[in-house]
């Protein structure tokens, strides 16, 4: 049943891109982020209450930062999902857990331990690999930003899943560092529209901002849920199934032609995303869930 949950997490994300790329015609990448977080907000408030989860927390700074991260991420991935075809943007996501991989590798490197690093070191290799194949026969110049974007968004996801980590062994719940996270998302997306300025809302490109937090806390809900009961291994890896359903709707509703060399780095880049996280698993038992 954990896997069943962990591909409705997968589908839920899939689709929250497809509302974003529609968004993204007409809202930009801050607006976004402030209504995704405003709708979670609502929704994980609900949810705490139910599960009689206090909201209160003594551990401000770690959420705080959690959240600049998290934001940060958020928003390079919106921008790279308005201006690379659909699987390609979740791909460049997904590159999270070859960045945390490649951290590994650094801090063996400082700490002289680099001899036992050759599987970490290999899965690295093959990950960027995968983006360089993945790059070169999908961008064309006017991408080539984008393309750059997509990867930070993958950097600072990594970010934002070690401060996860730091906040899971501290004892915060699930739930109350995803709104914060909402929280977070709310104010820094406000805050940031207030500078740019609000878009005014036009029909039918405002009917996307509602699915897109209510897709994005669906997929939350349902990725903790897939994790609250051991297979956490196989679990984990499922989300790359997000890609798949990426792929999907990219050909279906956007007519996204990717070479097969672009199919080949994709294929790369899941495979060492699946390797690395063997090796966390190994590394860190009972990890807590990625967030996208």
């Amino acid at each position: 049943m954990q896997s069943l949950w962990m591909l409705l997490a997968a589908l839920f994300f899939a689709s929250m891109g497809v509302c974003v790329k529609f968004a993204s015609s007409h809202f930009n990448s801050a607006e976004l982020i402030f209504y995704r977080g405003l709708v979670g907000v609502v929704i994980l408030a609900a949810v705490a209450r139910t599960q009689r989860i206090s909201l209160a927390t003594r551990f401000a700074g770690l959420h705080a930062w959690r959240s600049v991260v998290g934001v940060a991420s958020l928003g390079a991935w919106f921008y790279a999902l308005a201006h690379l075809p659909l699987a390609t943007a979740m791909t460049l996501n997904y590159m999270s857990s070859v960045w945390i991989a490649a951290f590994l590798v650094g801090g063996a490197l400082l700490l002289g331990r680099a001899q036992k690093q050759g599987a970490l070191v290999l899965v690295v290799m093959l990950g960027f690999v995968g983006v360089v194949l993945m790059l070169r026969p999908t961008f064309d110049h006017r991408q080539a930003f984008a393309g750059m974007v997509g990867l930070l968004s993958g950097l600072s996801a990594a970010f934002a899943y070690m401060q996860v980590m730091a906040l899971t062994r501290v004892g915060e719940p699930e739930t109350r560092v995803v709104f914060y996270f909402s929280v977070g998302s709310v104010l820094a997306g406000g805050l940031c529209t207030a500078v740019i300025g609000m878009s005014p809302w036009i029909w039918p490109s405002a009917l996307w901002l509602l699915p897109i937090g209510v897709l994005a806390t669906l997929g939350q809900l349902c990725m903790t849920r897939a994790y609250g009961h051991g297979a956490t291994l196989v679990v984990a890896n499922l989300q790359y199934s997000g890609i798949v359903f990426a792929a999907i709707y990219g050909i279906l509703l956007f007519g996204d032609l990717i070479p097969p060399m672009g199919w080949a780095g994709m294929g790369l880049i899941v495979i060492s995303g699946i390797a690395a996280t063997v090796l966390r698993e190994q590394a860190v038992p009972h990890a807590p869930a990625e967030e996208h």
